[in-house]
């Protein structure tokens, strides 16, 4: 992975100003199976830190328990950015 790319991602992000562009942006830089499992990535770990179980998680999304799984060791053992993001840093 080249980290110069995701931190001009990162930048590219943080300067978008209002949900419509964000939206539009999503849209343009994404497939649509990009876009769908990346937004219920963030579906997975918002039911995660309200403590709903990983089998009703992936029940609700309709995603394996590995998945879920893996939503799961991001918010124990990631870089926090989940949950400082999720929380309002």
């Amino acid at each position: 992975m080249n980290e110069e790319y995701v931190k001009e991602l990162a930048d590219v992000i943080a300067s978008i100003n209002g949900r419509s562009l964000a939206e539009s942006f999503l849209h343009n830089i994404l497939t649509p199976s990009e876009l769908e499992e990346i937004s219920k990535r963030l579906q997975i770990v918002k039911m995660l830190m309200r403590g709903v179980p990983q089998r009703d998680v992936a029940k609700k999304l309709g995603v394996s328990m590995g998945t879920v799984s893996r939503g799961s060791r991001e918010l124990k053992y990631g870089t926090d950015g989940f949950k400082k993001v999720l929380q309002g840093n």
